[in-house]
């Protein structure tokens, strides 16, 4: 057992009996089995709003006033020393729901702050950073269209929280995967999890 650790999952799938659902839950039992605290955040469940509204953009940069409309995520995000997303890949991108996590949540003053036009990172106290996720197509596929979630997992996120691990755990091809092919991912989500 590691030393134990505040983790904030964010969970971004409409369906529980969904394989995503299977995912999330080996997730949270994973990282709960190592004794860490578990923030468990189901985007759906909570009913979370993906929209910036028009006085959100107004006020986007006024620090700390914008946190203001997101204040219960922004506190989770704040308490976090572990950040695993778990999340399927619709349409070559994020679920709108999770995009609109990053949209509201990810704000200058919370995970980043700007300095002469520059972009430092500000969510440095994330030791642990991870993603478990699932495309419908294949890997090539993925590439051929430049995979923008993982480029933006793997560089911006990466960026305003300069953790000490990162892993991105996909499975492709889910629409021709078989039965044991799952099982047997679900197993390596346990090990990746094991060894945040």
């Amino acid at each position: 057992m590691t030393d134990r650790l505040r983790a904030l999952v964010v969970y971004a799938h409409p369906c529980e009996e969904s394989f995503g659902g299977a995912l999330h839950r080996t997730v949270v039992e994973s990282l709960g089995a190592r004794g860490w605290d578990v923030d468990d955040c189901d985007l759906y469940a909570e009913g979370f709003s993906p929209v910036l509204t028009a006085e959100e953009r107004r006020g986007y940069h006024d620090v700390p006033q914008n946190i203001e409309p997101v204040r219960n995520y922004v506190d989770r995000l704040r308490a976090a020393e572990a950040l695993v997303f778990s999340f399927p890949v619709w349409n070559f991108g994020y679920p709108a729901i999770l995009k609109g996590f990053f949209d509201r949540v990810f704000l200058p003053g919370v995970s980043f702050r700007l300095e002469d036009g520059r972009v430092l990172p500000n969510l440095t106290h994330v030791k642990k950073l991870a993603a478990v996720t699932t495309y419908g197509g294949t890997r090539m596929r993925a590439f051929l269209a430049g995979d923008p979630p993982r480029r933006h997992f793997t560089r911006s996120v990466w960026h305003v929280t300069r953790p000490e691990r990162m892993k991105y755990v996909a499975l492709y091809d889910m629409n021709r995967n078989t039965p044991a092919a799952l099982s047997a991912h679900l197993d390596r989500v346990r090990r990746e999890m094991e060894t945040l």
